[in-house]
């Protein structure tokens, strides 16, 4: 029994491995969005509006989902996902280094036809003066081989350091030339900075996010000599703001789902900004109804949808957006999907998150009317990214 334990274990390690792949290889207006309250949820309610009765819901729309990770050698089984459960194009922010994964990568995309494919930073160039230069001129060969974006993790102001030891922050002048190579390269930055604030807090029964933090302590921020959760965003925001001519996709929710007011300040300021909602329907999707519902309304052009799906070969368990402490199942993938669909398509009440290890709470539907839905689904990634579907 231990044994299947530690099978278990090993398997859900490596689908950790696949989402950190690119940190490892380096070591219009509507009203003003109030600052939302967490509200308690009785049972369900289903308030589904008329435009999406079956009749109408025949007239699929397509969805391009800007935050997947994928292994080279799972294309295959990433577009039965995408059959079974209606996405028509993923991005790939696991493309890795030029010199390592992403050739592999590349080919794969162009075989899938399918795939949009992001590279990685190369972090390994930060151990010694100068890397900024460096890490462009990176970029740059991975422009060239075919990457269409850059994914930096959550590495800056966190984990990364440079020779002398010191913590680079997101923000740090010395990797101004990637940031200025990306803009002129038409590269748009997908950047994960910081974490949910319950990962600053102690792993006890209090931490709302007790669960996903006892299946992975490494995650918790609580007592490390890091930068606080404020202070990671407002140094991710003095980037955006040094580089107006660059894109910036503030990966899961501007990286602040539980403050839209925070994010909505950080969109109206910052025109190159978007957001996307990788893995972050859970907590979302508790604000008030209302407010949110302003919120998408008014920032329409700039959301993206994203998942956080984690696709390995077979039999390595699906990343559904983060992991417990035993492999995914056929149910929570199932719920995974069909979750998030629910939340932006139906104005239902009260009903079971996308991601159960994420929190023990219910959420509602904010029910988009078509316009702003066929935005959010694909229509600004398809602009941003040049997809054709």
């Amino acid at each position: 029994m231990a044994e299947g334990r530690g099978r278990r274990a090993a398997v859900v390690a490596s689908i950790g491995a696949l989402l950190l792949l690119a940190a490892v290889q380096a070591s219009r207006r509507a009203a003003p969005v109030e600052t939302p309250s967490v509200r308690p949820h009785g049972g369900s309610e289903s308030l589904t509006p008329p435009e999406f009765s079956k009749e109408h819901r025949q007239k699929r729309i397509p969805i391009i989902d800007v935050h997947v990770h994928l292994r080279a050698d799972a294309v295959q089984r990433l577009h039965g996902l995408m059959d079974r459960y209606g996405f028509d194009h993923a991005v790939n922010l696991s493309g890795g280094h030029p010199r390592g994964d992403l050739p592999s990568q590349l080919r794969a995309a162009r075989a899938s036809g399918r795939v949009t494919t992001f590279t990685a930073l190369a972090y390994e160039q930060a151990s010694e003066p100068g890397y900024g230069e460096r890490m462009a001129s990176v970029l740059r060969d991975a422009h060239a081989r075919g990457a269409r974006g850059l994914k930096i993790a959550k590495v800056l102001g966190l984990g990364l350091r440079d020779g002398r030891g010191r913590l680079i922050p997101v923000d740090d002048p010395g990797l101004d030339p990637v940031f200025e190579t990306a803009g002129e390269l038409g590269m748009p930055i997908a950047i994960h900075a910081g974490d949910p604030k319950a990962f600053w807090l102690p792993i006890d029964e209090h931490n709302e996010r007790h669960a996903e933090l006892s299946a992975h302590p490494g995650w918790s921020q609580h007592g490390r000599d890091v930068p606080s959760f404020d202070a990671i965003l407002d140094q991710l925001d003095r980037r955006v703001a040094r580089h107006p001519k660059t894109t910036f996709i503030s990966v899961h929710f501007g990286n602040c789902a539980e403050d839209l007011e925070r994010v909505a300040s950080a969109l109206r300021r910052y025109d190159n900004l978007y957001i996307d909602t990788a893995a972050r329907i859970p907590e979302i999707g508790r604000h008030p109804v209302e407010q949110l519902r302003a919120f998408f309304t008014e920032f329409q052009d700039r959301i993206l949808y994203g998942s956080d799906l984690g696709v390995g070969p077979e039999p390595h368990p699906l990343f559904l957006g983060s992991s417990g402490a035993e492999p995914s199942t056929a149910e929570e993938q199932e719920r995974f999907f069909d979750a998030t669909r629910r939340f932006f398509e139906t104005r239902d009440r009260g009903f079971e998150h996308p991601t159960p290890i994420q929190g023990d709470w219910r959420i509602d539907g904010i029910g988009l009317g078509r316009p702003i839905l066929e935005k959010v689904y694909w229509k600004n990634a398809a602009r941003l990214l040049n997809i054709a579907l």
